[in-house]
């Protein structure tokens, strides 16, 4: 890779591309047609090319190596930026050694003028292994990334792949969200991911996106001028404990259990999700994969619409509980370190959304009886996870510091969602119950009815996630 970047040849002659005189697979021709399409458009018409579930250097220097095959170089301002976008929990923890490997090639390094952007996946690390564990190793991760490009010279921004949902990274609080980055890690430079409704919610009109940009310029000038909390190495040994119990909490639950898939699919919209155009991609990158091929935001979307909200605590209870020592130290780290404690408010936050008697209707509409046990258990688990939160945060209730907000403006909206989730339950099950699209004993008439009930799915879906105001 390395010589082909050095070398002054194509690989190709464009020609033979554009005839396909290789007799390239479509998708491979495709790709390549792609590189030719950016290469005719204006310099400043792209910005960062952003790699998907990147694993290793060479998915970097391969892009970086298609865009020199038709002639898009930094010497013409053409040249995109290549972004690794690090997404599970595997590829956070080896990030910092795929920065090392990029900063080692002479050619690279060359090529981006010093800068580097490198994305964090927020949704897909959750979903891959729990909210706490993904948390630790996104602070890790970008705390090493940070010291390695600092050793190479090389000016560092994170681009931070966060949803709207605590599940998926997103925090309400942008003020608060900003200032409970890594330190060092910032820097005057940050760019974040605005998705669905959180577009709306605060760029949705002059006044409110004025208002927003003003938090954020806020929040960046005082992270750079304010000396931040550096976590003790006993709270980093904690957090490794956390992390490692409530990931394997975690992915004993959604990945190991049998039961899980078969009862997520039942108890939620998600299979609805799929069918509904509601969305801006696919809901699965493989439509025969369970749970692991969900996309996060469908992942998310499921949970939220049911008040379970699964994503955003499972494991979490598992992680927190443990010794009285473990207890002492979390709570001196939930006093002292905000980073950690912006996470317990969160996760508190999302629990005191949750609502038993709603999860419970759509057990016991839409599950079947074999499964009802699993639902039970992942009551109890939020049962751990609720106390385990109050333990740490010294709290008498749930919602923390946010209770007296949060209590007025449940008090307004839960009447309306509470019917708006009772009515979903049951259109769910009428559903259900219906032929299939393709099936012969759906008549005209079942069709009529299957439309107008599909219908009001989608606005009791809509309605949910308006009343929640997190809805992915």
């Amino acid at each position: 890779m390395q010589a082909e970047l050095n070398s002054k040849r194509p690989l190709f002659r464009i020609t033979d591309i554009v005839s396909n005189n290789f007799g390239l697979d479509p998708d491979i021709r495709k790709t390549l047609m792609v590189y030719k399409v950016a290469s005719e458009l204006d310099s400043e018409s792209l910005g960062a090319y952003v790699i998907s579930q990147a694993n290793t250097a060479s998915d970097v220097l391969a892009v970086m190596l298609l865009q020199k095959q038709f002639g898009m170089t930094a010497e013409n301002g053409k040249l995109m930026r290549v972004v690794p976008l690090f997404e599970t929990l595997d590829d956070l923890m080896n990030s910092p050694e795929q920065l090392e490997t990029l900063f080692s090639v002479n050619s690279y390094i060359g090529a981006i003028g010093g800068k580097q952007e490198v994305m964090v996946g927020y949704s897909d690390s959750a979903k891959d292994a729990g909210r706490l564990a993904a948390c630790w190793a996104q602070y890790t991760a970008q705390e090493a990334m940070a010291g390695i490009a600092d050793k190479h010279g090389i000016e560092l921004t994170f681009f931070h792949g966060k949803g709207g949902t605590v599940g998926r990274g997103g925090n309400p609080a942008l003020y608060r969200a900003i200032l409970s980055h890594p330190p060092n890690t910032i820097n005057g430079r940050f760019r974040v991911t605005e998705q669905g409704e959180m577009i709306r919610q605060n760029f949705g009109s002059l006044e409110i996106a004025q208002r927003s940009l003003d938090i954020y310029t806020a929040a960046l000038l005082r992270e750079s001028f304010v000396k931040r909390v550096e976590p003790k190495q006993e709270w980093r040994d904690q957090m490794q404990r956390v992390s490692d119990v409530s990931c394997a909490a975690y992915r004993h639950t959604v990945r190991e259990d049998p039961r899980f898939v078969p009862y997520f699919r039942q108890a939620t919209p998600e299979l609805e999700l799929g069918v509904l155009n509601i969305g801006s991609r696919p809901a699965k990158r493989n439509p025969k994969g369970g749970v692991e091929s969900l996309r996060a935001i469908p992942w998310t979307f499921a949970w939220a619409q049911t008040r379970m909200h699964l994503s955003a605590w499972l494991g979490v209870g598992a992680g927190l509980n443990g010794s009285e020592e473990d207890e002492k130290v979390l709570r001196e780290m939930y006093e002292e370190w905000p980073w950690f404690r912006e996470i317990i408010s969160l996760i508190s936050m999302l629990v005191s959304k949750t609502d038993f008697s709603i999860t419970k209707n759509y057990d016991d509409l839409l599950v079947d009886e074999s499964l009802m046990s699993l639902g039970n258990e992942v009551r109890d688990k939020l049962v751990e996870t609720r106390q385990a939160v109050i333990d740490i945060s010294g709290s008498q209730d749930i919602s923390g510091p946010h209770v007296q907000l949060m209590r007025a403006s449940s008090t307004i909206r839960n009447p309306y969602v509470d019917s708006i989730n009772v009515v979903q339950a049951e259109i769910l099950k009428v559903l259900r119950s219906m032929p299939a699209d393709d099936s012969p004993d759906l008549t005209p008439e079942l069709r009529a009815i299957k439309s107008t009930r599909t219908d009001a799915l989608l606005h009791s879906i809509k309605g949910i996630a308006q009343g929640m105001k997190n809805s992915g």
